[in-house]
């Protein structure tokens, strides 16, 4: 079969390749007839019909009183298989991500040292967000709200969706500012808790930094770089967290401050 490398390429197997090549060069055929072209037994081609129709590559068609026969599909589906193939790779690849930093983390526990990880850009931050998605407990966490919005706003809107669906919960620790008043205003107070900490001069400090489970990470976001450290140890998350509780008991909770 002329075709049959470049359409394994795209992922069929070697019987569906040739099947398919032969219903494009002979039309509606019965599963006999193909059966004739090919070196399958006819009961193979009958599974591997049923396996193209499935790809959407073959459709059946029957008639009263006439034998099944099979068409196939306009080549340009093989443009959607492609693309659907893609899409599936895509989801892998972050489902790999985000197993690696899991098992990074048991993996660093079990030899007994942190696992330290670093990432510069907006993909990092991705990674960062997407690792906390793991969480087995309630995350901690102090925010910049200004540095988030101007920089990773949209990142920032996609996580939050996701946390959302999977009931993450989250408290949050925030410097008192007219912009975080605006930004908390009708914030989902059942999935995230915040608590506002007053000052007479707010200090930039331009980072995110969040606890969970053994993990510590830090966002920097400034206009001159974007900066994501992960950081698996017990021992630095246990720390964090208590300094956490010291200070969200001091501060305000947001409802109190800027209502509901």
């Amino acid at each position: 079969m002329a075709y049959e490398t470049a359409l394994k390429e795209l992922g069929l197997s070697s019987e569906q390749a040739q099947v398919y090549e032969q219903l494009v060069r002979g039309g509606a055929q019965a599963a006999r007839d193909v059966a004739m072209h090919v070196p399958f037994s006819r009961p193979l081609v009958y599974k591997v019909l049923d396996e193209l129709i499935t790809l959407g590559l073959a459709e059946k068609q029957e008639k009263t009183g006439k034998i099944t026969s099979f068409l196939p599909r306009h080549p340009n589906t093989l443009i959607e298989l492609a693309e659907n193939q893609v899409r599936e790779a895509e989801t892998a690849r972050e489902q790999a991500n985000v197993l690696a930093q899991t098992l990074a983390s048991e993996f660093n526990l079990a030899v007994g040292k942190p696992g330290v990880r670093f990432y510069e850009g907006l993909e990092g931050v991705r990674t960062i967000l997407e690792h906390s998605l793991t969480s087995k407990e309630i995350i901690y966490t102090y925010a910049d709200l200004e540095a988030i919005d101007a920089h990773i706003r949209n990142i920032n809107q996609e996580y939050y969706k996701k946390r959302e669906k999977l009931g993450i919960k989250k408290r949050g620790i925030v410097p008192d500012s007219e912009f975080a008043k605006q930004f908390l205003k009708g914030y989902d107070t059942s999935l995230t808790e915040t608590r506002i900490i007053r000052h007479n001069e707010r200090p930039p400090f331009h980072v995110v930094m969040q606890m969970y489970d053994q993990t510590t990470s830090y966002i920097t976001l400034t206009n001159s770089a974007i900066i994501s450290v992960l950081i698996d140890d017990p021992h630095i998350t246990d720390m964090h967290r208590y300094l956490f509780e010291v200070l969200w008991q001091k501060a305000t909770d947001a409802v109190e401050i800027y209502g509901g």
